[in-house]
């Protein structure tokens, strides 16, 4: 640990200053006109030398679905130090402050992240607790099932700005049930929509494709057309960044229009979910070029309250054993008790039944990481045949929708 360096809440007169860190960090041009709109002074922190931003943490005061609920969750971003301030501890204080100042507010019992390097965040209590797939389709080698002979809806493109009331009403409608998906306030359309030319590499405008029924609209897509030309001719690509439906015709309409956009050859989807349907709709599942990796990493900040919010697949009647080293108030034998109406958690000194940490239970917590797999890696210790695994899971594996 660097003493001499101090960590404190930003003022608002650190926000260049924090831009250009992150440009540094993370390797790429950061827009402050963008990063305006979300950020949140107040529960920014940031790691001083003499005057000089060189590390810092920031959380965004979000809602985040989780099993059978939809809970406060600090949503955690914008973690970097500077490479002259490597080795020194910086990140330890930054992180360990963070969580014990959401841990104080009371405000939000989880706190969620993507991370940048994955060996960074489990040292902090964030569990691996959602992953994704990613698609590089070749989408003149897929063919969907054929539409209905009357459908029952129109799809309608436009500028997603243009389009936003019925896109903003399917994404709250879905939002309930769509465990991994976050709140959008204005705020946050106006950010997720953000469309600067110098962050498009090259490719077209955002674009939208909503599909509307006879009710109103029951789903969207968000995507963006790559221009390439090769001597066989036409070899663009579809890059798609959101598709949001309420029904299976819906959902094969969306995919039906993305997979048939004229003089295109592939079409890329990063933030698929591992269930995704279309791998089961597609004639040629292999030509979707699926991969896996991590998504969501959540942390349990205050782990009663946070196991209570959610929902269980089954009746669950199970004590825990959890170290938590960073918050000491999540350590020590919990009583689980609910199911799929609602749950408790409470202290106990009845003997355990599964011994964990607090990163294993963030894990866990989504039902995207089984229990039962933790254990087979030996992570967690099933005590007695009282198994809470099965309770855990979800109907739907968990799915990012967005990169924050």
């Amino acid at each position: 640990m660097d003493e001499e360096l101090s960590v404190r809440p930003a003022a608002p007169g650190d926000f260049t200053a924090i831009c250009d860190l992150l440009a540094t960090v993370f390797h790429e041009e950061v827009f402050p006109e963008v990063e305006a709109e979300v950020y949140e002074t107040e529960r920014s922190l940031v790691a001083d030398d003499g005057g000089t931003v060189v590390g810092h943490a920031d959380a965004f005061t979000r809602e985040l679905t989780v099993p059978g609920a939809v809970v406060p969750a600090a949503h955690v971003s914008g973690v970097g130090v500077l490479p002259t301030h490597r080795r020194r501890g910086i990140l330890t204080r930054l992180m360990h402050r963070q969580l014990r100042d959401i841990a104080e507010a009371g405000r939000e019992p989880i706190a969620v992240l993507w991370a940048s390097e994955t060996k960074i965040y489990p040292r902090f209590g964030y569990g691996p607790a959602c992953s994704r797939s990613g698609m590089s389709i070749m989408n003149r080698e897929v063919r969907l099932p054929a539409p209905p002979a009357t459908p029952s809806g129109r799809l309608r493109m436009g500028d997603p700005k243009d389009l936003l009331a019925d896109i903003g009403k399917v994404y709250d409608q879905l939002r309930p049930g769509k465990v991994g998906w976050s709140t959008r306030d204005d705020r946050w359309w106006r950010f997720v929509l953000s469309d600067l030319k110098e962050k498009r590499d090259g490719a077209t405008p955002l674009r939208a494709v909503v599909h509307e029924g006879p009710d109103g609209p029951t789903g969207y897509a968000l995507w963006r057309v790559k221009d390439e030309w090769t001597a066989h001719g036409p070899s663009s690509e579809v890059m798609v960044r959101e598709v949001a439906a309420d029904d299976p015709e819906t959902y094969q309409a969306l995919w039906r229009f993305l997979l048939g956009v004229d003089l295109t050859r592939t079409v890329s989807y990063r933030l698929a979910a591992l269930d995704e349907p279309l791998q089961y709709l597609v004639d040629e599942p292999r030509r979707l070029g699926l991969t896996v990796s991590d998504g969501l990493w959540i942390r349990l900040v205050d782990l009663p309250a946070a196991l209570a919010a959610r929902r269980y697949a089954a009746d669950v009647d199970v004590v825990f054993e959890v170290t938590d080293p960073i918050l000491p108030a999540n350590a020590g034998r919990w009583r689980l008790t609910g199911g799929p109406d609602g749950a408790t958690c409470t202290r106990t000194t009845d003997p355990a039944d599964v011994a964990c940490s607090v990163t294993d239970l963030g894990a866990a917590y989504l039902g995207g990481t089984s229990l039962t797999v933790l254990a087979a890696a030996g992570r967690v210790r099933q005590l007695t045949g009282n198994d809470p695994a099965a309770a855990f899971a979800w109907h739907r594996l968990p799915t990012p929708t967005e990169i924050f």
